[in-house]
């Protein structure tokens, strides 16, 4: 009988333990966010009017405001809190402050949506960058930059500070190292039309550090790891680091006279991407000097990294989007999402996207769509503007406050 008691309670005991170590596993277990992260936003602008848009994508709201000019080409900052607002017609630069400072493990609420004082008044600002606390611009007018320091955002009456490179009108771009220097277009004059041949580094002064020593026949499109910097050219990927070292990156055998005008950096995965119409999107190695397809076609619309970097999101003509992980260089998903557009229309449809959700601009209808990156089939609309023109995310992918 003590047997058989000593049996049950034993089993008893042992059964207990077992309850406990399956509840304890399941609240280890983190559930999965159905929303987005709460400390971001989604900057929208409108075509013909100056109103622009914030959008909380928790909980599908548009908050308005009034741009200084309609049709801007907008951009977040590397340190997330502000946007920035460049009218290349009118030689304006505005910046605005969703109010969020990241803090690491949490962020901050540092007072309302509002644009900040800052202004930028270079010739033609048309290409931006941004690096640490400092945001950059090329100046198409006079191949000139421009920068400025976020502590300067809220300056009443502060302004841009000039840097004259010595260089001539041109389309061109730049980008700034981790070392404080910056790698800059110029234009020689060899090639027809306003697109550069070369790139040079120089200091904050403007002066140059080290000259080019590669030309080529036409550079459009580039982006930086802070240690090495890519531009698209269409005589190969050229590739400068900080200590004026250059080299041309061939690209596939089956171009022809195709070449990458748009160069992206993936954060999260470490890598850059390489994306032209007439064949698609590649992983550029530099150190393998490899370009390997991520997705060959002639149907993408529209091809941006993901707000962390670790994924591409391709929105085809077609309508269907395409979620690769960079890291593997896989498909995650794909599902058709929007109807088909065109590829002679005139506006169209605009895509950036988080690590949780996608976000594409309507253009006839002015609605931005928020798409769930895990279930293409969940999509939400928000009313934007009339004619929804360019967006950028803003904030944090944090939902945790102080």
């Amino acid at each position: 009988m003590k047997k058989h008691l000593f049996k049950v309670v034993l089993s008893m005991a042992f059964g207990a333990l077992l309850l406990a170590c399956d509840d304890k596993e399941k609240d280890d277990v983190t559930p999965v966010e159905d929303t987005e992260y709460k400390f971001i936003r989604v900057m929208v602008n409108d075509e013909v009017s100056k109103e622009l848009v914030l959008v909380d994508p928790v909980k599908l709201t548009a908050e308005k405001f009034e741009a200084q000019f309609a049709k801007s080409t907008l951009y977040g900052t590397q340190g997330g809190r502000f946007g920035a607002i460049l009218n290349g017609a009118n030689n304006f630069v505005q910046l605005f402050d969703t109010g969020f400072e990241g803090h690491g493990d949490h962020v901050d609420v540092k007072g309302t949506p509002k644009f900040g004082a800052l202004t930028g008044d270079g010739n033609k600002p048309t290409h931006f960058k941004s690096k640490g606390d400092e945001i950059i611009t090329f100046n198409d007018g006079d191949g000139t930059l421009s920068i400025a320091k976020e502590a300067d955002f809220h300056t009443a009456g502060k302004k841009m500070t000039l840097i004259n490179a010595g260089n001539v009108a041109h389309h061109g771009a730049m980008t700034k190292f981790d070392n404080g220097t910056y790698a800059i277009t110029e234009k020689d004059g060899s090639a027809a039309g306003t697109l550069p041949e070369r790139v040079k580094i120089i200091d904050v002064s403007g002066k140059t550090l080290f000259a080019s020593t590669i030309q080529t026949k036409g550079i459009h499109g580039n982006a930086t790891n802070g240690s090495v910097s890519l531009f698209g050219s269409s005589s190969g990927i050229l590739a400068v680091e900080p200590t004026g070292n250059q080299q041309l990156i061939a690209h596939p055998a089956d171009f022809g006279e195709a070449w990458f005008g748009s160069i992206l950096e993936a954060k999260g995965a470490g890598k850059f991407l390489g994306y032209t119409a007439a064949k698609g999107v590649y992983i550029i190695d530099v150190a393998a000097k490899s370009v390997t397809p991520v997705l060959a076609s002639t149907d993408i619309m529209q091809a941006k990294v993901d707000y962390a970097g670790n994924n591409v999101v391709i929105l085809l003509h077609s309508g269907e989007l395409r979620i690769y992980d960079l890291k593997t260089n896989t498909l995650k998903i794909s599902g058709a999402v929007t109807g088909a557009t065109a590829k002679d229309e005139t506006q169209k449809p605009q895509l950036e996207a988080t690590s949780r959700y996608i976000y594409i601009t309507q253009p006839k209808t002015g609605e931005l769509l928020v798409v769930n990156a895990a279930n293409l089939s969940k999509i939400n609309k928000v009313k934007v503007s009339a004619t929804p023109y360019r967006l950028a995310i803003l904030g944090f992918e944090s939902s945790e406050g102080h």
